[in-house]
């Protein structure tokens, strides 16, 4: 089993870790409300997942 020989130090980590990007979230507009929701995600608004009707409309 690899075992690191020594302690990686808090500057090394950090500059390894800086090049991990925050990835933005895929939002996206609704074609019909105009809303924006996340992709793959039903609207809670109108309750509509890809076009059918999933929930009760939110009043």
């Amino acid at each position: 089993m690899a075992v690191p020989k020594r302690k990686t130090s808090r500057s090394r980590a950090g500059k390894r870790r800086s090049h991990m990007k925050l990835s933005s979230k895929n939002i996206i507009e609704d074609k019909k409300s105009g809303e924006y929701r996340l992709s793959h995600h039903l609207d809670l608004k109108t309750g509509l997942y890809k076009g059918r009707q999933v929930l009760d409309k939110k009043d």
